[in-house]
Formats: C-alpha cells, sequence, structure tokens
C-alpha cells in the first residue's frame, strides 16, 4: 500500500462517509457530499470499510470507489495567450 499514496494524502483523512438505514453510503470530500453508493456496489463498500484495520485502508477504499477523483495533476492555473 506504500506505493499507491506516495504523498500521504490520505492520511489526511479528507474523506468522510455515512451509512443510510437502506445501507446507502455517502462519500463527503473535505465535508462536501461527492458520491452516493447504492445497492450492491455499497454492500461491497461497507464490507471493505467494516474490513480495514486502519483509518488509511478506509480512506483508500473511499477514493477507490469514488472512481477518477483525483489524480494529482490537475492544473489550478489557465494558460494565457
Amino acid at each position: 500500500m506504500s506505493n499507491i499514496d506516495k504523498r500521504n494524502r490520505l492520511d489526511e483523512e479528507v474523506f468522510s462517509y455515512r451509512v443510510s438505514k437502506n445501507n446507502s453510503v455517502f462519500i463527503d470530500f473535505k465535508g462536501k457530499e461527492i458520491k452516493i453508493v447504492k445497492g450492491k456496489e455499497a454492500e461491497r463498500l461497507i464490507s471493505k470499510i467494516q474490513a480495514a484495520e486502519t483509518d488509511k485502508e478506509i480512506q483508500l477504499a473511499l477514493a477507490k470507489n469514488t472512481g477518477n477523483f483525483k489524480h494529482g495533476n490537475e492544473k489550478n492555473s489557465k494558460k494565457k495567450a
């Protein structure tokens, strides 16, 4: 797992989650809701979270579930002509 999070971004615990009564998982990034997971996908995510031994493993499971979310190569500035 050390090769996955080279910049230790997951140590900051930027992801949080809530599980509803009907087993939907609400995933937040820095306090802002970014994804709702339902059905079988939610069941798989909940089982991964429950099987996680550390907080970093939970953060990794949430980050992977968000899919194409952050790569680290995004640019904030715009090109000027």
